[in-house]
């Protein structure tokens, strides 16, 4: 439901922030200059590869333009398939096209200090691509000791504060189920009147949702990060009301 709300809406630039992630105005000073900056980056990575698509659309680029296209690629975290430099000018352009034109996303992520939630990290794919992926704990193989290291020894985490662009070159809205990873799903422990459950979650927004997105992860700040998940967080410093 959250990505039909997404796909509805008509913007530019869709930013996308937890509701429980919340301060009192007298910290908004602080923290809107990385809203901005979060914006800015967008709109600068977003520029470029319009300009790339462009020229791929109706340009023969020559290699050393294919090469500008790989290294901007490489710099926005885009994996390319083995083999590509072997394959033709042809073969080249039209992957690079494809990888370039979908959906993009800016995340902000904050240094881990034990909250609960998920991060950044590469994933690979069936089909022996990588990806960059926002994971959950609950993707996360408990039995697989080599997944519990990398997961426990990360250094980031995912306070769900990023830019969303959801328009192509042209100004159309992406269909965004088509990056969709429908095989993301969550299997959860509930309990429901004493009992024990097994739930069945849809891919989340901005992890199997958003999966198949050109993704870039953003340093920022612990101050962007200033939860509400229980009413003791109410007692942190930046929540208190100061007389």
């Amino acid at each position: 439901s959250l990505l039909k709300n997404l796909q509805r809406l008509d913007a530019d630039f869709i930013f996308i922030k937890n509701i429980d992630n919340i301060v009192p105005e007298r910290l908004l000073t602080k923290i809107l200059p990385y809203k901005k900056m979060l914006g800015g980056l967008a709109l600068q990575i977003q520029q470029e590869i319009f300009s790339f698509l462009r020229q791929l659309e109706v340009d023969q680029p020559d290699s050393k333009q294919i090469q500008k296209m790989k290294r901007f690629c490489e710099a926005i975290n885009i994996a390319f398939p083995p083999g590509l430099s072997r394959q033709s000018m042809k073969n080249q352009k039209k992957t690079l096209f494809s990888l370039l034109n979908r959906p993009l996303r800016v995340c902000a992520m904050v240094r881990n200090e034990g909250e609960p939630g998920g991060g950044p990290f590469w994933v690979k794919e069936r089909n022996g691509l990588q990806t960059m992926q926002i994971v959950e704990s609950g993707h996360v193989d408990k039995i697989d000791r080599r997944q519990m290291t990398i997961w426990s020894e990360a250094r980031y985490f995912n306070p769900v504060d990023m830019v969303c662009c959801t328009q192509d070159y042209r100004g159309r809205k992406f269909h965004l189920d088509d990056f969709v990873d429908h095989n993301a799903y969550l299997i959860t422990m509930k309990s429901e009147k004493g009992r024990s459950l097994k739930a069945l979650e849809a891919p989340g927004l901005w992890n199997g949702g958003m999966a198949y997105w050109n993704t870039v992860f953003v340093e920022l700040p612990i101050i962007v990060f200033n939860p509400v998940k229980t009413v003791n967080d109410l007692l942190r410093p930046q929540h208190l009301v100061k007389k």
